[in-house]
């Protein structure tokens, strides 16, 4: 069980044999938690940033003050609305049990190892995710009638650009998760800028990619909710 994945077919074949079907959602309370506030934050800022952002800019002929304008006020909305996250690892029996662990052994700081560049990664994120997204809309000819699929579509390929763009941060912040907890010795990064540079040094830069597939099909529910929101938008 402590030999590496080759892949994601391996990884997916090799969990339910291993650790039994559950694990495919170990850890995944922390996410819920955390996915509701941030998401219904992050549209609520993103409307009133583009009202700041982007007052008085003609997209047609300001088409790159219009891209930046939609990257600010999704990267704006992405840093109000970040929080930190625990992760839960094997050693730990469930996110109450990692919560109180991590902070019995490295008080509150540790329960925000990583912190700092989840704060950088939401925004490249949210950044890609808004501001692609309604600059591709906003160019369309009729955008509040664009079809569902087409919505779809553009959604889909803007959560994978956007997904992609981020992912080497999210990988160095779960290095930096990960190791809450360990004393001495087993602390492998002395800080976030440590992480990027042993990571580069030792693994290459293919290793801030890692999973990063995994994550791609995991963002088609972000492109779902992308759609979902425009389409009760034209309703109210």
């Amino acid at each position: 069980a402590d030999k590496q994945y080759k892949g994601i077919i391996d990884c997916v074949v090799r969990i339910p044999r291993e650790q039994g079907v559950l694990s495919f959602w170990r850890g995944n309370l922390a996410n819920v938690i955390r996915y509701f506030p941030t998401q219904a934050l992050n549209f609520a800022f993103k409307d009133k940033y583009k009202q700041i952002f982007l007052g008085g800019v003609d997209k047609r002929t300001q088409f790159w003050r219009y891209f930046a304008g939609n990257l600010a006020s999704g990267g704006a909305a992405g840093l109000a609305a970040d929080v930190g996250k625990a992760g839960a690892d094997r050693e730990f029996s469930g996110l109450g049990d990692c919560l109180v662990k991590i902070f019995r052994s490295d008080g509150l700081r540790g329960l925000y190892q990583g912190f700092s560049v989840s704060v950088q990664g939401i925004i490249i994120y949210r950044a890609a995710y808004f501001g692609i997204y309604d600059t591709a809309k906003g160019m369309l000819p009729d955008p509040k009638n664009t079809h569902i699929v087409v919505s779809w579509m553009i959604a889909q390929t803007v959560t994978a650009v956007a997904g992609l763009t981020s992912y080497p941060f999210d990988t160095v912040r779960r290095r930096m998760m990960m190791q809450s907890g360990r004393k001495g010795s087993d602390i492998m990064y002395s800080g976030t800028l440590d992480c990027w540079r042993k990571i580069a040094r030792d693994e290459g830069s293919k290793a801030f990619f890692k999973g990063a597939w995994s994550n791609v099909l995991r963002g088609m529910g972000g492109a779902f909710v992308l759609v979902l929101y425009d389409e009760i938008k034209k309703y109210t």
